[in-house]
């Protein structure tokens, strides 16, 4: 465990970064630190490793006070991942992941078999091994960062701001990547973020920072966006966090429409028994083609799209909701896990369990209407988002 009992950070101008901050950060867990700029999150991450001293207070590793232990020790000892990965461009890859075990002495073949392996951890193709960074794309580089921090298999790893530099596709799956990498590894991760949505998906628990780097409240996410402890979380959170509050709330019970969905080469009559507006048509696989009136006819070019299908209880009852609000029918389709449709949820039952989940949650909706299907259409922006 990492403990952070009362420390403070003041430059010699008298500016203060980060002030009286006390937190208790968990074993084989991601702590994230998220805030406006200038609340201290860097600061603090950096004070860990000693790269920044503190002022005031103390920061104990494992019961150990950090300022009593060799400077190059402890941060051997620690993981670090920055944004732009901060890679050695006249290295190739493999030399780049394979720095720190051979600082502590490893044999040349040892640690590029360790970066080889630690290559494939990350979703890198091992061929990429002997290229250089400025040959990889952003989320390659990424990647590498990642793997030279695990290569020496620290027990602590610190990540400032490390995906921030990426477009949202490649950073959602780093995002995936990480979260990946650590129910398998189960480090003990100190995440710096300035977005609340990166913040919610990868916490265990998520300490929300103010300017002046003092403490506004330190809370698994899901309490985070139940309870927000003051205005100026609340603010910090957005007016959509009912929306993101559906992150933690499973899609499993949804109760699905299975006669909707119907293969292209079935009976006409088919079309016609469904009870809902539409008809999901599929293929001679199962897997969805797209949308047809319900007693219509004609060849597969008229169908409209089915948009992006969700997997019950794999994905939560916000995926679920935002696939019924950007379909042009207002309808979902639920698919397993070879893509094969599994049956259609309207926004009006996600609705309705979205009111269950919070009643057996013991709580009302939380800045959202959980009021289905219209009030979930007003929201059509937010979860877009």
């Amino acid at each position: 465990m990492i403990r952070i009992d009362s420390v403070t950070k003041r430059y010699p101008d008298g500016t203060v970064a980060v002030d009286r901050l006390s937190l208790e950060i968990p074993d084989r867990s991601i702590t994230v630190l998220v805030g406006p700029s200038g609340c201290g999150k860097t600061t603090t991450l950096r004070m860990i490793n000693r790269m920044v001293e503190p002022t005031e207070g103390t920061i104990l590793l494992d019961g150990e006070d950090v300022q009593r232990q060799p400077v190059t020790t402890l941060r051997r000892s620690m993981g670090y991942v920055i944004q732009n990965a901060g890679l050695f461009q006249h290295r190739t890859i493999v030399d780049n992941i394979a720095t720190v075990p051979r600082m502590l002495g490893w044999g040349k073949q040892r640690a590029r078999e360790r970066a080889a392996e630690l290559m494939e951890r990350v979703g890198l193709d091992t061929s990429l091994a002997k290229r250089y960074p400025y040959q990889l794309s952003g989320g390659q580089q990424q990647r590498v960062g990642v793997a030279r921090a695990l290569a020496a298999d620290p027990p602590v790893l610190l990540m400032d701001e490390p995906f921030s530099a990426v477009d949202p596709v490649v950073r959602k799956g780093l995002q995936d990547e990480l979260l990946r990498i650590q129910d398998e590894l189960g480090k003990t991760i100190v995440f710096v973020t300035h977005d609340i949505d990166e913040a919610i998906k990868l916490g265990t628990m998520v300490a929300v920072l103010r300017e002046g780097g003092r403490l506004a409240q330190y809370a698994p996410p899901a309490e985070l966006l139940s309870n927000p402890a003051d205005g100026f979380v609340e603010d910090f959170l957005g007016a959509d966090r009912g929306i993101r509050r559906l992150s933690f709330f499973t899609s499993e019970a949804l109760e699905l429409t299975t006669d909707a969905v119907v293969p292209a080469d079935a009976p006409a009559a088919r079309l016609t028994a469904a009870r809902t507006p539409y008809v999901l048509v599929t293929d001679a696989d199962g897997r969805p083609l797209g949308w047809r009136e319900r007693g219509s006819t004609g060849d597969s070019g008229q169908l409209l799209p089915y948009g992006r299908p969700f997997r019950p209880g794999t994905d939560s009852l916000r995926v679920a909701l935002d696939c019924a609000v950007l379909s042009p029918t207002g309808w979902a389709v639920a698919v397993d896990g070879d893509g094969r449709a599994t049956g259609v949820v309207s926004q009006q039952t996600i609705g309705e369990a979205i009111r269950a989940a919070h009643t057996a949650a013991g709580t009302a909706p939380a800045g959202a209407s959980a009021d289905a299907p219209a009030s979930a259409r007003g929201e059509d922006e937010k979860v877009a988002g």
